[in-house]
């Protein structure tokens, strides 16, 4: 009798089989291990939650609205939470949208599942950024896109080599479906585009006839520096919409997000929606909602800030104080975020430097699971939001030592 693993070949679908792993989410297997100081996860403090408060908001909701707020709902979110995003949206971005153009999702992971299902037949182009949040290129691969990776710098994304392969495909009549970016401290470079790079991005939409998907779960976590306006609401022709969530903002548990998007797409991105979880949990909108009634977040977030500052700071006073000067080592200096990025003199091989890190008990991610293509092997992404201050700073201490055994 055969078994089920001989015929299961032959039963799962195309779309599954380019199914992969996360390498993070296998990588935080080993960050458990005891002693190990991991700068691998992307990882909210979890001394910042808001425990107390929400004890008191679950048990109000739960005496005021048990019967909606444990019932199913509607697709598009919870009508008092989705009020509440507008006003914030318009007053603090400028954003010109209303009701309408708000979509409730289970954390921001789905609404790129969503960007992939809507947009993206097999082998349809996109472009996004070298290196790029590895999230997204897991949604994307599943949809079977093909990716065209553009260099991110200390700027962001080069917009001028985004204009040399729209005008490339224009040229063979070929059609690029949307720009992938995060504009504001980018995962995993750190980094935050220019105003003029944003501007010309929009330019180039509007020239040929693609559209950008702003990826924005970082914005609210600004450490120093002058804000620089959302593509999204730059945009005043449809052309660009963008994902947020609350899981960096306030915490990752909830799993609620949101999506703001022009009126035609709006309407797809709902029926894609329903198939999958029919609705985001009416719950976790109850609870999100109240806290952000009784004016919880804005304090919350100012808690946030003034913590990853500091936690970012001490990071980069370790790399300037254990990096030899003649070293060849780089990083950036990220003005808001969770992570900061390391680039390697071009011999060396953080893939191959790993298990001798974890040896060393400290753990990051190696930058290539962040290129589609398997370049950037001379780079890892380090976070300073989780780990400790003392933490950070051996942690640092004890890849540096690694580095330079290696040199």
């Amino acid at each position: 009798m055969s078994k089920v693993a001989d015929i299961l070949p032959g039963l799962i679908s195309e779309y599954s089989k380019v199914l992969k792993r996360s390498e993070i989410r296998e990588l935080l297997k080993i960050t458990r291990l005891p002693g190990m100081i991991s700068f691998a996860g992307g990882l909210p403090y979890p001394g910042l939650f808001p425990v107390e408060e929400l004890k008191d908001i679950v048990n109000a909701v739960l005496d005021r609205e048990a019967k909606k707020a444990l019932q199913y709902g509607p697709t598009e979110g919870d009508a008092r939470l989705i009020d509440f995003i507008v006003k914030w949206m318009r007053e603090d971005e400028g954003a010109e949208i209303d009701k309408d153009y708000i979509l409730i999702v289970s954390g921001s992971q789905q609404a790129l599942d969503l960007v992939g299902k809507i947009f993206i037949n097999p082998g349809d182009s996109i472009i996004v950024g070298l290196p790029s949040y590895l999230g997204a290129l897991q949604a994307f691969n599943s949809h079977r896109a093909r990716m065209i990776g553009v260099p991110v710098d200390k700027q962001g994304m080069d917009v001028d080599k985004v204009e040399g392969i729209l005008m490339e495909y224009k040229q063979k009549g070929e059609k690029i479906k949307f720009i992938y970016v995060v504009p504001d401290f980018q995962n995993p470079a750190g980094v935050t585009m220019t105003l003029e790079r944003r501007e010309k991005l929009l330019d180039l939409c509007y020239e040929y006839g693609t559209i950008v998907v702003e990826d924005s779960p970082y914005r609210e976590l600004r450490f120093e520096g002058e804000s620089v306006p959302m593509v999204g609401a730059m945009d005043k022709k449809g052309y660009a919409f963008s994902l947020h969530t609350f899981s960096k903002i306030l915490l990752p548990g909830f799993r609620l997000g949101w999506i703001i998007a022009n009126k035609a797409i709006m309407d797809k991105l709902i029926m894609g929606k329903q198939p999958a979880d029919l609705c985001t949990s009416p719950f976790s909108q109850s609870i999100v909602y109240e806290y952000l009634r009784r004016g919880l977040l804005k304090p919350h977030i100012e808690k946030i800030v003034k913590l990853y500052r500091e936690k970012r700071n001490v990071m980069l006073q370790a790399l300037e104080k254990y990096v030899p000067k003649d070293s060849g080592i780089d990083w950036t200096h990220p003005e808001g975020g969770l992570f900061l990025w390391v680039t390697l003199p071009e011999h060396m091989d953080a893939e191959e430097l790993f298990p001798k890190a974890v040896e060393k008990k400290v753990a990051y991610v190696m930058g290539s699971a962040f290129h589609f293509d398997g370049s950037g092997k001379n780079t890892m992404r380090l976070n300073f939001s989780y780990p400790s201050e003392e933490q950070i700073d051996e942690g640092i201490k004890r890849l540096v030592d690694l580095f330079k055994e290696e040199m």
